[in-house]
């Protein structure tokens, strides 16, 4: 992957914020998550257009051939508008997957519709422990192909066109591609706490899958595909953070209590400090975790590990801090903080909780 110039990067993630101010607002993003699909897909095929859905995509498959740099600033902003879209599920992970695997026949296939945005796919990689680890995997393949068993928490399953699944095989870990309206396969979506977020239960009873061939260790390239969802990840919680905490400090400027605004209060004014730390701390740990990838440095696992446990916690202290200085009116349904709130606790387990990260980071820093 290429890095764009600073300059490029800049001009990138200002055309995103750009668009999602003016088509993802606070009524557009309440009306969308009602929806069966959760994603406006008029908005998503701008941002496809924009070659956002192709950002870490090659050239030679009609991507933008960018990197995790590029990917961590642009999910600051999705983060920040609470994007609803396929874009991690589909754009990060399933493509990265891919990518990894070297199929050069699935990739010259697949990964055209999924830089375009007009095919959706998703990774089936864990089961109902959610453990997001190798020995989490609960479906299994036979030796021509045919699948069994559950997998779970798949990101926008409900949407897919096409289902890149990991079972075990006769000779160990394999990715099959699914056909997720083929017989056997049977996909319900599960409740979210958060409601911007599709997540999905899909069962395989004897169902037909094509097997990908796989240049190296299978879990080597899922494990790939994963460091740079958690880098997504990562970015979209600081830049959820940073703007619960710039819309919190507004409202403690304006809201006058007992004859004068509430920012003026010791307490508040410490609350707002500490958390002006967690945010910055977030975005520089969401930054150190796309660089130390994009540098392909050795200690960039590390960085994704600390990005991810320190990202979750920021953003769901800041958003749980943030409801208490609105007082009660943020404890409400209507209030924008309890969405926030929301996509923090779930964004905070959706690819392993953070002290599964944790162990991780002291497992790395062992090495």
């Amino acid at each position: 992957m290429a890095s764009l110039s600073v300059e490029e990067r800049a001009a990138l993630r200002d055309s995103v914020h750009r668009l999602l101010a003016d088509r993802s607002s606070e009524a557009h993003l309440r009306a969308t998550m009602e929806t069966d699909a959760g994603y406006d897909t008029a908005l998503w095929k701008q941002i496809s257009e924009m070659g956002v859905a192709g950002l870490v995509i090659d050239e030679a498959h009609g991507g933008a051939d960018a990197g995790p740099l590029e990917l961590e600033a642009v999910m600051e902003e999705a983060g920040a508008a609470l994007l609803c879209s396929p874009l991690v599920a589909s754009s990060v992970l399933a493509a990265e997957l891919l990518r990894a695997l070297g199929d050069e026949e699935a990739n010259a296939r697949l990964l055209p519709g999924i830089a375009a945005g007009t095919t959706i796919a998703t990774a089936a990689l864990t089961g109902e422990a959610g453990s997001w680890t190798e020995d989490g995997v609960t479906v299994s393949a036979s030796a021509d192909g045919r699948l069994s068993g559950l997998a779970s928490y798949v990101l926008h399953g409900q949407n897919a066109d096409v289902l890149l699944v990991v079972a075990d095989g006769p000779n160990g870990l394999q990715v099959l591609e699914v056909d997720p309206k083929a017989t056997g396969v049977t996909v319900s979506a599960l409740p979210t706490f958060d409601h911007t977020l599709r997540l999905a239960k899909v069962v395989f009873d004897n169902a037909h899958g094509r097997a990908l061939a796989a240049s190296g260790p299978v879990w080597a390239a899922v494990r790939q595909a994963l460091d740079l969802a958690l880098v997504a990840l990562a970015g979209e919680q600081a830049g959820g953070a940073r703007r619960v905490l710039e819309f919190t400090v507004d409202y403690a400027k304006t809201r006058i209590q007992f004859g004068r605004a509430i920012g003026s209060f010791q307490a508040i004014k410490h609350m707002a400090a500490d958390l002006l730390l967690e945010t910055e701390s977030a975005i520089s740990a969401a930054r150190n975790a796309a660089q130390k990838l994009a540098d392909g440095a050795p200690d960039a696992a590390e960085a994704i590990a600390l990005a991810a446990f320190a990202c979750a916690d920021a953003f769901t202290k800041t958003t749980a801090d943030a409801v208490q200085m609105h007082g009660g009116i943020a404890f409400t349904w209507a209030h924008p903080a309890h969405l926030y709130l929301r996509r923090a606790r779930a964004d905070a387990q959706l690819f392993g909780a953070p002290a599964s990260h944790r162990e991780r980071y002291l497992e790395a820093l062992g090495a």
